[in-house]
């Protein structure tokens, strides 16, 4: 008998010993998962502070500067043929720091900076006609890097530098009347170079910097009503790194992304949310080199990150994210 007790002890313990590291392999491999493969890379000159918006499964982006000069050629990226194509430029003055939308299957890119001055004028693209309208300019305030989105067919654009102070104003724009009207019931901090997504028709925003600081709050507005609502700060839980500024952020599957941007230099740490309970998961990062002022094309099932800069190096490259496949570097 004691022989047998001898035995099954160890037998016992091994079985624990096993579960435990199994447990901690799971929730480990939770952590990690997240691909990236490379996709088309950029045919014109590598840029950053890019603006664009997506339409169907096409993304389009241009504008932007290439450490050289401020831009306003025009791109179209199709996401099921992994392939580039130039449109009609930009009409207005080349610019960075600008904002991009889509309203009804129309793209928007306006505001920005020329190099020298804030801007407010706003352009409608019609990629039926691959054609520019010029459209109402923001009434008594230029600024750059503010953010802007598209929900029941309106156009929000807010927050932004107006080239002495930080903003943190929001407006509305109506295609049918070509009016902006200013909202208010905004609670959050001033900041400029923040980022947003939409899930499920309620668009987030979070990020950005303002007085130096990295900002944490973390804000969902509701289209239909057209009110904010405060959610935990983005520094709620000790692991928690997600402030940073001149991010990108993009919906995937009903979760929210926030990737690669400044957090005192370049980073490629990406970020998932799910609002179901808000709250935060790091995914595996960006595969490429860590970049700020990036652009990404999401249409919902499929994600793409790429551009930007890191330092003085801008960049061309373009990669496509898998949220819940693990990582390959192989690919």
């Amino acid at each position: 008998m004691k022989k047998t007790a001898h035995y099954h002890r160890p037998i016992f313990f091994t079985l624990v010993s096993l579960l435990l590291f199994s447990a901690c392999s799971d929730d480990s491999d939770d952590e990690d998962l997240g691909n990236w493969v490379n996709r088309s890379v950029f045919d014109g000159s590598p840029r950053s502070s890019i603006s664009g918006f997506v339409i169907d499964n096409v993304g389009y982006m241009g504008v932007g500067y290439d450490g050289d000069d401020y831009l306003n050629s025009f791109w179209s990226y199709d996401m099921e043929g992994d392939y580039w194509s130039q449109k009609a430029n930009f009409p207005g003055t080349p610019r960075n720091a600008a904002v991009g939308f889509e309203v009804d299957g129309k793209g928007y890119i306006g505001s920005g900076y020329d190099g020298v001055d804030e801007l407010n004028d706003f352009y409608s693209y019609d990629p039926s006609s691959n054609s520019w309208t010029q459209i109402a300019s923001l009434s008594n305030t230029k600024r750059r890097s503010a953010v802007a989105f598209g929900a029941n067919g309106y156009g929000y654009f807010g927050t932004g530098y107006d080239g002495e102070n930080d903003r943190k104003d929001f407006w509305k724009y109506d295609p049918a009347s070509d009016t902006w009207t200013e909202l208010q019931g905004f609670g959050g901090n001033k900041r400029r170079s923040a980022t947003t997504f939409m899930i499920n028709g309620t668009v987030y925003l979070g990020t950005g910097v303002s007085n130096g600081i990295y900002l944490d709050d973390f804000w969902a507005f509701d289209a239909s009503s057209e009110t904010w609502t405060k959610k935990l700060d983005l520094d709620e839980e000790d692991d928690y790194a997600i402030a940073r500024s001149n991010a990108v952020g993009f919906e995937l599957n009903g979760y929210g992304y926030v990737a690669c941007g400044e957090s005192n230099g370049a980073t490629n740490t990406v970020w998932e949310y799910d609002p179901s309970s808000d709250t935060w998961v790091q995914k595996t990062s960006f595969e490429g080199s860590t970049r700020q002022d990036a652009i990404a094309f999401s249409n919902s099932s499929r994600a793409f990150v790429g551009l930007g800069r890191t330092g003085t190096l801008y960049l061309d490259d373009l990669d496509e994210f898998f949220p819940f496949v693990e990582y390959d570097d192989e690919d």
